[in-house]
């Protein structure tokens, strides 16, 4: 039955949370708050809303009367913060301001307030419907307020409304958020679509494809793993998908059991071990319980809330410690994860289904800032608090045993730790590697790694299975080097229990994680060894004489109910804590162990076992010691550490482990000391027994191997045989009824080949009748072509005779007026001949009759002269120079007359050029018409006289062309 305390707040403004904190292992409830209007009345105000801030150690919650209470976990505090007046929808409390809060109320308006101070600080409106989340920016100076129809991207430094996304109303809003560590935004939307928008640009980075395949989810919950690369995205189905979001492409679809109908609210747990991607997932469906599973194997881990016990909204806090649920009642309900189930937020575990995928819990742990002097204060989630003071019992400079490498001081770094219990996570492994003085010695490392694996962690993986392939070879590399190191290590079955933690914190380190390791055995395992192989009995009696020093009773319980050292402290040293602590919690104890001296672990084996004594006490089967011994316990590790102290200090010298065991003797340089402290022949004896045992396995698997595949060719064989007549046989029943099959076949074909044939007979008729039709109507058709054709040849033969006659017509009479015009010029050049010969024949007479009077008077004159010499002489000189002029004109006129005559010839020479042209063209003509008459003859013979009719038409014209002419007179 579950008991659980139930903390009416009533009226109260600010109380406690429980009065005793206890949690129940198997349900994991720390408490339930209910708030009654008044003591006289029962009727409860109920809760509407919760949210957590970015620490996961306080959280908001409203009712829906308007009232915003602070849970502060951690300090098991709450108080009314703000009262509004009217219901809230969506809550955030992660600004950058750390102080302050927004509410969403119901009027559609967004508040932000001061926890504090109780003031308000802004008042933001702007949405028209009720407002369903809140996202806040990483940075926390930007918000995003969600209705159905809008999307609202708020200033949280101005308060102003910096964007708006407004969309269709047939397309609903169902959420948009910011991704964590990122300025992308991610809207979606209720059509089943994702869009990813750059925050400061609002430019679309990219759209996630909506399924195709199955029915339609009809998204309505989102949640995104805090590195901000996994999506999981349900809705009103059982189906859960997976998207991731760096290559926008559907992971996986996880299917929920059968009686889940509808997701109502997604959410992933956080671990410190995953690195952000985060492996456990929420789902709340509409049964009202909420579901954690895993999304690698599909397994569910645990599950809170039931039919009767509904739970209608969820928080988790972003370290994965608590669960606030907003019971159907109207309570809240806070639950601590780490009592739910061992498997959630464990610390390395040796086992596969006790290891969570990740990194090293190095970045994951909290950061410190250490302060040091009075009176300084540190400015923490919006409240000043006063700062730790160190002490001031300090070591000097000169305390030369204390000083650390690196310029540490070990009496400091204790102070440091006294103070915060813990070292800051930053420099928590430089100041483990400080503390433990690691020589770093590589050469030696490398040769132990040079030797490869050891043959008794070969098969590592079978015994103890781990997901990450790298961690499991770091184990085994880190286990090899042990086992060459000292022959004892080889066969210490428990030694990759001890050494799993170190390699999963320094898994890219394995020098470090080595020498971590050994150191740890050197120093925190003395004497371990000694009863090899047993457990070392006299480091349990070390513990057992403690115990009985400070809890005789409860050792006593343990003798009463059968229950050794070996029961009860030997898991807790063999595993070295990793089994029942956190790995917040282990990290902060180790920081204890390597700070202290090496008795200090023994101490803190007496510290957990006194700090669980009231559920010891209860236990009386050795089943549920050995359970309680093996996994994880509520404990405040605090306590276990102030009780570890409180026995070092109150312990008698006589019983201090720190007598027994010597002081830190850190690993020497250069090479690793020799490790002989165990019984050499045992080891020695199981050695060679084991190898004995190895080889007499090996030669049994290879007879058992032979004996196998003998077995196996001859079932092969046999199988072989059997299926070859069996063959055969159905090879012959198949032939018989393939013939049978063939003769109906051939059966049916011949009667489909007889109405084939018909068929075809058929359609050859239709054939022939439809070519046959088809060829009358092309003959007809190219008759009426013809004798369009003909038709058309006629008018056009009709059209070029009427040219033709029309042309030959005016072609004579061009020819007849050429004729009449070349017998004009003939006729006038005949004139012009006649008139020039007469005018020459004149002159000519004229010449000669002057020439004939001018001979007779040289005659006369000559005869003178003949008389009188010297009065001839003058008058004869000067007559005969005329008469030799007359001569040179004669010679003169004789030139121009030949001229004449030349040209007359070149003229006669052209009209007879012209004449032959004419006849030339003449009987081109007379071939065109042949060539005419040829068509019309071959395309109709009608035309036949008509062309002989018209036959001698060239014959006129060349005789025209060929009339004789008369050639002009001539000059002799």
């Amino acid at each position: 039955m579950l008991i659980m305390q139930v903390t009416d707040i009533g009226s109260r403004e600010d109380g406690k949370i429980w009065h005793r904190k206890s949690v129940s292992s198997k349900y994991g409830v720390l408490a339930t708050v209910t708030r009654n209007a008044s003591a006289r009345q029962t009727k409860t105000v109920r809760f509407l809303q919760v949210a957590f801030d970015t620490t996961g150690e306080s959280f908001l919650a409203g009712d829906h009367h308007g009232n915003i209470y602070v849970f502060d976990i951690s300090r098991n505090r709450f108080k009314l913060v703000q009262k509004t007046g009217q219901a809230c929808t969506a809550l955030a409390f992660n600004l950058r301001r750390t102080t302050e809060f927004l509410v969403a109320l119901a009027d559609y308006s967004i508040k932000c307030f001061d926890k504090d101070t109780r003031q308000p600080v802004s008042w933001m409106r702007g949405h028209e419907g009720a407002i369903s989340s809140l996202s806040i920016h990483s940075s926390g100076s930007y918000a995003i307020s969600t209705s159905s129809d809008t999307a609202q991207l708020w200033n949280l430094d101005t308060f102003q409304r910096k964007r708006k996304l407004n969309v269709r109303q047939s397309v609903g809003i169902q959420k948009v958020f910011f991704l964590p560590h990122s300025n992308t935004i991610l809207s979606c939307f209720s059509d089943d679509s994702i869009f990813a928008w750059e925050s400061d640009t609002l430019f679309c980075k990219y759209q996630l494809p909506v399924p195709q395949d199955g029915p339609r989810i009809y998204y309505r919950a989102f949640a995104v793993t805090q590195d901000g690369k996994t999506l999981a995205a349900a809705g009103r189905s059982n189906l859960v998908h997976l998207w991731c979001l760096d290559s926008r492409q559907l992971l996986r679809v996880i299917q929920m059991p059968p009686k889940v109908k509808t997701v109502r609210f997604v959410d992933f747990l956080p671990d410190s071990f995953d690195g952000g991607s985060n492996q456990i997932l929420g789902v709340l469906s509409q049964d009202d319980v909420l579901r954690f599973i895993n999304i690698q194997s599909c397994k569910q881990f645990f599950e809170i809330g039931s039919h009767e016990d509904a739970i209608t909204l969820a928080a988790i806090c972003p370290k994965g410690h608590h669960i606030v649920a907003v019971m159907d009642s109207g309570a809240l309900r806070i639950y601590d994860v780490r009592s739910l189930t061992p498997e959630i937020s464990k610390p390395p575990q040796p086992l596969l289904k006790q290891v969570t995928k990740g990194k090293s819990s190095e970045g994951s742990c909290l950061k410190m800032k250490v302060y040091a002097g009075a009176g300084q204060h540190v400015k923490t989630s919006g409240r000043r608090i006063q700062s730790k003071v160190l002490p001031s019992a300090v070591s000097t400079l000169d305390d030369k045993e204390n000083d650390l490498p690196n310029g540490l001081n070990k009496k400091r770094l204790q102070v440091l730790l006294r103070a915060f219990g813990e070292y800051p996570a930053k420099y928590r492994m430089f100041i483990w590697r400080s503390l433990l003085h690691l020589p770093e010695n590589h050469a030696a490392f490398s040769s132990l790694t040079d030797k490869g694996l050891h043959s008794a962690y070969v098969c590592l993986q079978e015994h103890y299975p781990i997901k990450s392939h790298k961690l499991q070879r770091g184990l085994q590399r880190v286990l090899s080097a042990l086992a060459h190191w000292a022959a004892v290590f080889g066969e210490t079955d428990y030694l990759p229990l001890l050494a799993f933690p170190f390699v999963k914190l320094f898994q890219n380190n394995p020098l470090i994680c080595f020498e971590v390791v050994a150191t740890v055995i050197v120093n925190w395992c003395q004497h371990w060894f000694e009863y090899f192989p047993n457990p070392p009995l006299n480091v349990l009696s070390l513990a057992e004489n403690v115990l009985a020093h400070h809890d005789k009773e409860l050792l006593q319980h343990f003798v009463a109910c059968g229950v050794t050292s070996q029961m009860y402290a030997w898991p807790l040293l063999e595993t070295l804590f990793s089994e029942v602590l956190m790995t917040e919690e282990w990290l902060k104890l180790f920081d204890n162990v390597f700070s202290n001296h090496p008795s200090f672990l023994l101490m803190a084996v007496v510290a957990y076992v006194t700090c669980c004594r009231a559920p010891l006490l209860l236990c009386t089967d050795k089943k549920d010691f050995e359970y309680f011994f093996h996994h994880q316990n509520s404990l405040d590790i605090s306590a276990m550490l102030k009780e570890t102290y409180r026995l070092m200090d109150s312990t008698p010298a006589d019983i201090q482990p720190s007598s027994v065991l010597s002081d830190f003797e850190p690993l020497t340089q250069g090479q690793y000391p020799i490790f002989n402290k165990y019984p050499t022949f045992i080891v020695e004896y199981q050695s060679q027994e084991r190898e004995r045992i190895r080889q007499q396995e090996v030669e049994y698997l290879r007879e058992r191997q032979e004996v196998q595949e003998l077995h196996a060719e001859a079932v092969r064989q046999q199988a072989e045989f059997e299926a070859w007549y069996k063959q055969q046989e159905l090879l012959l029943q198949g032939e018989e009824q393939r013939r049978r099959i063939l003769q109906e076949e051939e059966s049916k074909l011949a009667q489909q080949r007889a109405r084939l044939a018909a068929m075809k007979r058929e359609l050859k008729v239709k054939e022939l009748s439809l070519v046959d039709s088809s060829r009358r109507r092309f003959l007809k058709h190219q008759q009426d072509q013809r004798r369009i054709q003909l038709k058309r040849l006629d008018d056009e033969i009709q059209r070029k005779m009427a040219l033709r006659d029309q042309e030959t017509v005016a072609t004579v009479q061009d020819i007849e007026v050429r004729q009449m015009e070349l017998d004009a010029q003939r006729q006038l050049f005949e004139q012009q001949l006649a008139k020039e010969q007469e005018r020459v024949s004149q002159t000519v007479r004229a010449e000669v009759d002057t020439r004939r009077c001018r001979a007779e008077i040289i005659d006369s004159t000559f005869q003178n002269l003949i008389q009188t010499d010297a009065d001839i002489s003058q008058k004869n000189k000067k007559m005969l120079e005329e008469s030799l002029a007359e001569v040179g004109q004669m010679e003169v006129d004789a030139d121009w007359q030949a001229e004449v005559n030349k040209r007359l010839e070149k003229a006669e020479e052209r009209q007879e050029k012209q004449r032959e042209r004419l006849v030339n063209f003449s009987k081109q003509t007379h071939a065109k018409e042949e060539k005419v008459v040829q068509l019309m003859l071959e395309v109709e013979g009608k035309q036949i006289s008509r062309w002989k009719r018209d036959s001698d038409l060239p014959a006129r014209l060349e005789a025209c062309c060929t009339r004789p002419r008369v050639r002009p007179p001539t000059f002799p």
